[in-house]
Parts: structure tokens; C-alpha cells; sequence
């Protein structure tokens, strides 16, 4: 087995040199790099042990109740007394006060390190975030506190089971009782909708306020804690899933729940979508992690295992061989390339960028990076051969928790659809005329150019189209493919290593057979 090693040098690398953080008035470079040190150390030597340990047990269910795997709550308990719940916090609220940026960095080796304990504690800071944003001065000094503390961690209570992503469909119903609310109604699929690590749980309920008829605008967001709530939240299962095993994701019946209305009456999905676009780019995050643990294994794998003979009769290793040099390459800038697409992106908006570029960039992430994801841990089998179709060196854990990352939080098929139709319509287009003006910023090599040029005669193209629907996966990936590798041209100038400008080579190099419009876009 591979240790985890967190990929601290890589991250600062992207961020320093790619995303031009350093460039921000309010970043502090040398606080920021002692803060993902500090992390990564705590992640090595805590958190990434108990991944196969919670990947072996799984969680229980023992009388309505989540029972986490062995080790799991002291390691919570670790976490909450170092203060990393709070890391965005406000310092009035007992956090730490840092923004997006830091976050991320944290968020990413918490992945790499343990992806099922990262999803159970990683809602706290959108939640914060909609606190802030949508709550009263007595619900932040209610929760926030409390969440910076660890006493409670948080959920996103939307899916059911007839309302999965098309959330006009949700029944679960909010009633008035005298100043409160109750809700009643079933929700499936909650990460973490219970737990052991946490003294209390704070659950976000989507719910009726309106009429079925109404459709989404006849929904509300409220706050749920457990412990107030008591036997009104039942946990009726935990799924038996294809990985994330130590994650509990649960099936939850409220029965007349006490809770309060968070924002205005009909303004649940403004709300909520604070927090879901919190988790795209934190997910996004999750494949870059997954990616780069991928590589990781299959490098050092691939070092040592004797395969075949060198031109010189010598014994050969597999990294010798060229096919496998060129999988190893593609985990490599698959990892490399997908963190600076996130990195930029945050970058962008803390620059205070148009939130029309935000919201096109934020599908465009979530659709590649954990696509990136799921392809190097592929490439790391298919390196590790039957090895990697074994346990030993779990490469294949790593496929199985990367997996879920393009179906959750919006299955990638939709927002791909989001960036042909809404992406390319919304404000006049200004999210895809920002995005236009990124690719220019970021990259001047004609290989880009040229590129860009494809791209805004296929928009051309989908912007006119009777049915943008059907040309929607073919320009979401021609458009991630187009961002991927303006990114990767500004990571060959800024990395003047031989290794970097070898990679960018390759990222050119590497056909898009899964854009439809790489070649005569009018066609």
C-alpha cells in the first residue's frame, strides 16, 4: 500500500503560479501555506489510516442510530479540538475566519486523505455560509458557534424518493405551528444524516410551503437540529452503496419535526443553492484528490515492478515501457490541470469577477474534475493490472468512492445542459462572454487561440440550435476541454521545468474524441 502523501508543493504551485492568488489584496501566502502544512500533516497521520479501515467496516445501523467504524469519532474529536471545523467561521463565532481559498486547499487533502470522513464534516462550511447569508442574528449565534466548535456538523436535506433532481417534485410538507414550523415528509440519499461524531446534527430541509402546483416556487428551506427534534427525525436505513463505505448515507423519515424557516417563505431553492454551489466546487475538489492520489499509487507502483527487459538486456521496471508512461502522464496532467481549473475559478471570484463568470465556470468544473477523477483512478488499475483489480494496493477503493462524484450534486449530464442552455442565455450570454475573455487572459499560444475559435462557432452554433439539449454534452466538453488547456498553457510558462512543458505537449496532444465539435463545428 501507497501512504498518503498530501500533494501540498502541487497545490501551492497552482495557486501561486496559475491562479495568481498572490495577486489578491487580502491573501496572505506565507499564513495560507502553514495552514495546508499543518492540515496535511494531521491528514497523513490521522485521517488517511482510517480510510481502509472505514472502507472495510462500513457504518451500522443499531437501533435507529449510525455507528461509525473504529477510530472515526476520536479522529473527529482531534479535528474539532485543532479547530479545522471552523476554519471559515467567523472569528466572532469562534472560527478562524478564512475564505474560499485556504478552504479549498484543506478541503482537497481531506479528500485525498479520507473522501467518506470529508463528506460527513465538509456541509459545515456552506452551511455556515447560508447562515450567514439567510439567517437571522439569532439562528448564526444559534449554530455558527456550534458548528465552528464540532458539537454539530450539518446536512443538505433535499432528495426524495419521487424528487430526485427535478425538485418540483418534492412533497415533504412544512406546516405553522404557532412561531414555528413542522415538517413532515420522507428525504433519501443524506450524507451524514446521522452520525456518532457529532453531539447534535443541523439538517437543512428542503420542504412545501406552496402548493404541489406551485412547483419550486412553492418551496421553503428550514432548520432541523436533531437533538431538539428528538424520535420526529428517524433514521429508517443506511444504503449499501458501491463505495464511501465509512460515509452514512441515510434514508430519513420527519414526522411533525419542529424547525425554523431560514430566509423568506418560496426563497428555499435561492438558499439552498448557497449551499449546493459551496458543494459543486468542493466536489470538483473531491475528483482533483482522487486524481492525484491515483497517480500517486500507480507512480510508485509502476517504479518498482519488474516488467521485461531495457534495450540493454538490463531488467526493465514499468514506468520503462511507453504505454505506461503515457497513462502515467494523462493521471499526472488530468490532476495537475483540473486543480488550477478550480484554483482560477475561486481566484476569479474572490477577485469580485461577474457572477454570471462564476456560476458558468462552477458546472464547467464540476463536470471535468470529477470526470479526472474517475479516469485517472481508471488508468491507475489498468497500470496496476491484476493488482489493481485487487485489494492490496487499493487503487480500486479509489475508483469506487471517486465514482459517486459526477452523479451527486447534480448529475453531470445536467449541468452540462446548464452550460448550453442558461450558461449561454442567461444575462444576455455574459457568463459566456466572461468566460471568452478568461480563455484570452490566460493563454495567447495559437494552439489555444485556434481552439477558442472552434469553440465560439460551436456557441454560435448551440445559441441558434432548435434543440440546444442535443448538443449539450458535445460543447460542455469541447468548453471544459478549452479551459482545461488555457490552464495548462499558463502552468507550462509559469512551471520552467522540463517536465511541465513535456506534459503541456502531451495535453495538446491527446485527442477530443469526446468533443463532437473538435472538428468542423458547422458540420
Amino acid at each position: 500500500m501507497t501512504p498518503f502523501a498530501a500533494p501540498v508543493d502541487d497545490i501551492l504551485f497552482s495557486l501561486r503560479k496559475v491562479a495568481t492568488a498572490d495577486q489578491l489584496p487580502d491573501w496572505d501566502d506565507e499564513l495560507a501555506a502553514d495552514i495546508l502544512k499543518a492540515f496535511a500533516s494531521f491528514a497523513e497521520g490521522v485521517i488517511a489510516p482510517l480510510d481502509e479501515i472505514g472502507d472495510t467496516q462500513g457504518c451500522r445501523l443499531e437501533n435507529g442510530h449510525v455507528r461509525m467504524p473504529e477510530g472515526f469519532p476520536d479522529a473527529f474529536r482531534q479535528l474539532s479540538e485543532m479547530g479545522w471545523q471552523g476554519l471559515t467561521a467567523p472569528e466572532i463565532h469562534g472560527g478562524m475566519g478564512q475564505g474560499p481559498l485556504v478552504a479549498a486547499m484543506v478541503s482537497e487533502v481531506f479528500s485525498g486523505a479520507n473522501h467518506a470522513m470529508q463528506m460527513i464534516c465538509n456541509l459545515v462550511p456552506g452551511a455556515i455560509t447560508t447562515l450567514r447569508r439567510f439567517g437571522t442574528e439569532t439562528q448564526q449565534a444559534e449554530w455558527i458557534p456550534r458548528l465552528a466548535a464540532g458539537e454539530a456538523l450539518s446536512t443538505m436535506c433535499l432528495t426524495e424518493p419521487d424528487a430526485g433532481s427535478d425538485l418540483s417534485r418534492i412533497r415533504t410538507k412544512a406546516t405553522r405551528d404557532g412561531d414555528g414550523w413542522r415538517i413532515d415528509g420522507e428525504k433519501i440519499f443524506i450524507s451524514g444524516g446521522d452520525q456518532d461524531l457529532s453531539e447534535d446534527i443541523l439538517h437543512l430541509v428542503l420542504a412545501r410551503t406552496g402548493a404541489l402546483e406551485d412547483g419550486v416556487k412553492g418551496l421553503s428551506l428550514f432548520l432541523a437540529g436533531k437533538t431538539r427534534a428528538g424520535p420526529a427525525i428517524k433514521i429508517t436505513r443506511i444504503e449499501d452503496k458501491l463505495g464511501l463505505h465509512a460515509s452514512p448515507t441515510c434514508q430519513m423519515a420527519f414526522d411533525g419535526a419542529p424547525a425554523e424557516l431560514i430566509g423568506a417563505p418560496g426563497d428555499g431553492l435561492k438558499a439552498m443553492f448557497t449551499l449546493m454551489n459551496h458543494a459543486r466546487l468542493d466536489v470538483a475538489l473531491q475528483g482533483v484528490a482522487h486524481a492525484s492520489r491515483a497517480h500517486a499509487i500507480a507512480t510508485a507502483y509502476a517504479a518498482e515492478r519488474k516488467q521485461g527487459r531495457r534495450p540493454d538486456g538490463s531488467a526493465a521496471v514499468l514506468s520503462d515501457h511507453a504505454d505506461v508512461r503515457r497513462m502515467l502522464d494523462e493521471q499526472r496532467s488530468l490532476a495537475l490541470g483540473a486543480r488550477s481549473m478550480v484554483h482560477v475559478t475561486l481566484v476569479e471570484m474572490a477577485r469580485g469577477a461577474d457572477g454570471a463568470l462564476a456560476d458558468f465556470l462552477t458546472p464547467l468544473c464540476k463536470v471535468f474534475c470529477t470526470e479526472a477523477g474517475i479516469r485517472a483512478a481508471d488508468l491507475g488499475i489498468q497500470v496496476l493490472g491484476g493488482y489493481g483489480y485487487l485489494n492490496e494496493y487499493r487503487v480500486h477503493q479509489t475508483w469506487r468512492d471517486a465514482r459517486i462524484t459526477s452523479i451527486y450534486e447534480g448529475a453531470n449530464g445536467i449541468h452540462e445542459s446548464a452550460v448550453a442552455s442558461r450558461g449561454l442565455r442567461a444575462q444576455g450570454g455574459a457568463g459566456a462572454d466572461a468566460f471568452d475573455a478568461l480563455i484570452g487572459r490566460l493563454s495567447e499560444r495559437p494552439e489555444i487561440l485556434t481552439l477558442r475559435e472552434t469553440w465560439r462557432a460551436a456557441r454560435k452554433l448551440v445559441e441558434e440550435a432548435h434543440d440546444p439539449a442535443a448538443l449539450a454534452h458535445d460543447f460542455a466538453q469541447l468548453t471544459c476541454t478549452l479551459f482545461y488547456r488555457a490552464v495548462w498553457s499558463r502552468m507550462a510558462n509559469a512551471g520552467h521545468e522540463p517536465e511541465f512543458a513535456r506534459l503541456f505537449d502531451r495535453v495538446l496532444s491527446f485527442p477530443l474524441n469526446r468533443a463532437g465539435f473538435a472538428g468542423d463545428p458547422n458540420s
